[in-house]
């Protein structure tokens, strides 16, 4: 039987949870700390922040939010969004987060990769990949939260980042985010087939059927949603007893 997590994927914009359809007509959904303690409360493996325009403005605005919110949550919690230096990482690991998720800033300067994870471990760094499939066929890894071109090949760029030291790869699907039509599982495949790190699938979960598929076809460590459940149309539980149904355990 498969061991997979369930990840709750929270995006946030100022104090409030959003979410939108590959990274635009946001909607606010409310207060992240409110669903982050619903979603532990219903079972749900692991959570993640991600301060969605952070890069954009240059400045982190979670460390309030994360502790408050390890105070009633005790499960892993992984931090991103405008995460620019060692400094960043240690503040936002003494405020309570468990692992950081860096993309923009790992981009242009890879070094930071190998400096987290050499004082933190490589277990605390996350690489954000944010994929988008161009016209040749190739996915590249977009940054500023899905809004920039980076240039690099999404396959090569999680090869790079795991000899970095990336302990882990949180793989998001620009074109499936928000979608419901199912996870980019060719995408997904091509980046599990490439690294020996475990690899989050994010971007596009609708059905139960779409977890079984990424995990079974693609081969992803784990799994992250945001859509269904922050607006109820699966509940852990039933997710958890669909995935057993199926032969995969969480």
């Amino acid at each position: 039987m498969t061991n997979v997590r369930a990840i709750a994927k929270l995006d946030i914009k100022g104090p409030k949870l959003i979410k939108g359809v590959s990274y635009e007509g946001v909607r606010v959904i409310g207060d992240p700390k409110d669903y982050a303690k619903k979603y532990y409360h219903d079972g749900i493996d692991e959570l993640i922040y991600i301060d969605t325009v952070a890069s954009l403005y240059n400045r982190i605005s979670l460390f309030d939010l994360v502790e408050k919110t390890v105070k009633d949550v005790f499960i892993p919690l992984t931090v991103g969004g405008g995460v620019r230096s060692i400094n960043d990482v240690d503040r936002l690991l003494r405020s309570g987060a468990d692992k950081i998720a860096i993309n923009t800033e790992a981009v242009k300067n890879p070094n930071l990769i190998s400096k987290v994870a050499r004082r933190f471990g490589s277990q605390c760094m996350v690489l954000s990949i944010q994929a988008c499939k161009q016209e040749s066929g190739i996915w590249e890894a977009y940054t500023d939260c899905g809004r920039e071109h980076s240039g690099l090949n999404a396959v090569d760029w999680a090869i790079k980042g795991e000899k970095m030291g990336a302990g882990e790869i949180l793989l998001t699907s620009v074109d499936r985010d928000g979608t419901c039509k199912g996870y980019d599982i060719d995408l997904v495949k091509k980046i599990t087939n490439s690294v020996r790190i475990p690899v989050i699938a994010t971007g596009g979960m609708g059905t139960p059927q779409d977890l079984v598929d990424v995990i079974k076809k693609g081969n992803a460590d784990a799994v992250a949603m945001g859509h269904v459940l922050h607006y109820d149309k699966l509940r852990i539980r039933d997710l958890k007893q669909y995935c057993k149904e199926n032969e995969i355990c969480m």
